[in-house]
């Protein structure tokens, strides 16, 4: 009887606790990455210098580049300078406009990527997606999933507490995420990876259901361990469905409409999760989201990132157009102006409640 299986893409090595920046050299030596410290270290020329400060003499051999925001132009360039220097990896340590950049340098060139995360504002630290701002907005490019993730629980602590909330809203979506892969299955028979399903809801039912708050080493293990799941998930996928259904159509719509009002991406897909599960109908699991949201500092009505109940509906109207071809509850209800405004109006009635 043959054993059936498949290689799951994953990192070879994740490690999430306090104090795991200074132990980044001998990881890196531990598992063959890099035993001589040749390496190209991306970062941004703000609040990276300070950790450059704390690493560099742990890494004297490696050379530092600094990264100016989160462009494809700003990717290329990265790559044009690492090419033919003989690293054995480059390191993204930053957020994640950096570890989006050094994972598409990285990809460009052929090297493995490590991902040290300074904040855990966004799924995107694990994910084999690089999202960039380009000529014509933004778009999302297919790289390798990164050998390695370091998440130092101090660093995190010490970045604004706003990208951890973010963070937050990001993981919870999954579950809306899922049940929009779920209908386009029945409605449409869009195949469901059930592996990556579960691995995406087991993420962002960990971090719904936990009792703990941001202030809590435990609470943001099990956000982090979320995150780097979720990226996984993806991974298995091929792409990014276990994450991304109306939430993120919504949030997309927010920053194609108003790019110089938009939130957070955390923000903005935890509000879009609520109101997405109202519009299934399921009013019990968007009060649950919308109590969770709210007792970790997060929007659940637009008013409170700075957006009218007009600019929401449109945002709804909107957002089926930045994906085409992507089937969630939004394409399958297909809403009229007046309908989402209702909808919008009963789903703000039943989180008061």
């Amino acid at each position: 009887m043959p054993v059936l299986t498949r290689l799951i893409p994953s990192p070879v090595v994740v490690d999430i606790r306090p104090g795991a920046l200074e132990d980044l050299p001998g990881l890196l030596a531990d598992q063959r990455i890099s035993s001589g410290g040749r390496l190209a270290v991306a970062t941004s020329n703000g609040s990276g210098q300070v950790l450059r400060e704390r690493l560099a003499p742990l890494l004297p051999d490696a050379d530092w580049y600094e990264v100016a925001g989160g462009t494809i132009d700003a990717a290329v360039r990265l790559a044009d300078d690492i090419k033919g220097k003989r690293y054995d990896a480059v390191v993204g340590l930053g957020g994640g406009k950096i570890i989006d950049v050094a994972k598409y340098a990285s990809a460009r060139v052929g090297l493995p990527l490590v991902a040290v995360a300074t904040n855990l504002a966004h799924d995107g630290l694990c994910s084999p997606v690089a999202t960039l701002d380009n000529d014509n907005g933004r778009g999302s490019y297919g790289v390798p999933t990164p050998i390695a993730v370091v998440i130092d629980l101090e660093v995190i602590r010490e970045a604004p507490v706003r990208f951890v909330r973010a963070g937050i809203g990001d993981t919870v979506s999954n579950i809306s995420a899922i049940a929009d892969w779920e209908l386009s299955h029945r409605v449409g028979g869009e195949k469901v990876d059930g592996l990556a399903a579960a691995m995406a809801r087991t993420a962002g039912e960990s971090v719904l259901r936990h009792p703990g708050g941001v202030g809590d080493d435990g609470f943001l293990t099990v956000l982090a361990e979320g995150l780097v799941l979720t990226g996984i998930a993806m991974s298995i996928s091929g792409d990014t469905r276990p994450s991304s259904g109306a939430c993120h159509e919504i949030s997309h719509a927010f920053d194609l409409l108003y790019p110089k009002r938009c939130a957070l991406h955390g923000e903005q897909v935890g509000l879009g999760a609520a109101f997405a599960m109202h519009l299934r109908g399921d009013h019990e699991e968007s009060a649950l989201f919308a109590e969770v949201l709210g007792r970790h500092g997060l929007p659940v009505l637009p008013g409170e990132i700075g957006f009218s109940v007009d600019e929401f509906v449109r945002a709804v109207e909107y957002a089926p157009q930045t994906r085409p071809g992507r089937f969630t509850i939004l394409e399958h209800l297909d809403l009229s102006t007046d309908q989402i405004r209702d909808a919008y109006a009963d789903y703000a009635k039943t989180i008061r409640s």
